[in-house]
């Protein structure tokens, strides 16, 4: 069995398609279907159902390509190991974070690290909790910033900061004078918040309830920023943390009465993953800088 039959069978059971494998591969597509009719022989049953140029994998293909996906990630990253023993002060770090933390936590961190490990680059994503965690997961991300709402026993988290949330109403609405309320005074009011699998969604939802206040949702966001301008435009108030951006919105931000209402940013990485030596100094770095 040669590797780069397990690669063509690979590409050819994520494209369904031997032509557009073969471009892939940059092989012509007879050598693609010989490729994979080696392995079939040497396993002794078929991987595909074929119908011209397309390919389904059957059941002994779904099976094959779970260890074959596994014993390629694993050459990887022996691959990446090596180049971190030969490197170990330049590298590559993936990092993901909640859009709120964009606008003045990231780029403060990133900056002062960049002036101790000049040499050390970055590739920078931004998405809601539930997407980062998944992104952790599939091994697309070496580490995320993110407010995490469940517990997974194949993570690792480690607080950096709390957050305080409040309540944000528009200039002149009849509560933008005090200083707290209780989310029982608000539950007549229109509420603008996020999707239903966000973060601050769930948290609110979370807070509400223990309150005993059903919310009246007037729409559903995605970035605090949005959400932040509808309440200026009086679309209604919402819960949000008071970030970097906000403070010429004409909106007032008031505390919440009866409860810790909060959420703890952390950060997160896959419990024994391979991380660079990269990844690992700037992770300390993070945790270093909240200490």
């Amino acid at each position: 069995m040669e590797w780069y039959q397990l690669e063509n069978f690979k590409v050819a059971a994520n494209t369904q398609n031997i032509s557009r494998a073969a471009r892939l591969m940059s092989v012509s597509q007879p050598a693609l279907s010989r490729s994979i009719s080696k392995l079939e022989q040497e396993l002794g049953c078929p991987l595909f159902e074929r119908n011209g140029k397309h390919v389904i994998l059957n059941r002994y293909g779904r099976t094959f390509l779970q260890y074959v996906e596994q014993a390629l990630q694993e050459v990887d990253t022996g691959k990446k190991v090596i180049q971190d023993m030969l490197h170990p002060d330049h590298g590559t770090v993936s990092l993901a974070f909640l859009h709120s933390l964009g606008g003045n936590v990231v780029p403060r961190l990133l900056g002062k690290f960049h002036n101790r490990y000049p040499d050390i680059q970055f590739k920078l994503y931004q998405n809601y909790t539930t997407l980062l965690i998944d992104q952790l997961e599939a091994g697309e991300i070496d580490l995320c910033l993110c407010s995490p709402t469940i517990d997974k026993p194949t993570l690792e988290w480690r607080p950096l900061f709390n957050e305080e949330l409040l309540i944000a109403v528009p200039h002149g609405h009849p509560l933008a004078h005090r200083r707290e309320i209780k989310l029982t005074e608000i539950a007549n009011e229109p509420v603008v918040t996020f999707k239903q699998d966000y973060g601050l969604r769930i948290i609110m939802d979370q807070f509400f309830h223990a309150a005993g206040v059903t919310p009246l949702i007037a729409f559903e966001g995605e970035e605090i920023l949005t959400v932040a301008g509808l309440v200026e435009a009086r679309f209604g108030i919402a819960l949000i943390p008071r970030i970097a951006g906000l403070e010429n919105m004409k909106i007032s931000f008031l505390h919440i009465a009866q409860a810790d209402c909060s959420r703890m940013i952390e950060m997160v990485w896959v419990r024994n993953r391979y991380l660079s030596p990269a990844a690992h100094t700037f992770r300390n770095f993070v945790i270093n800088e909240f200490t």
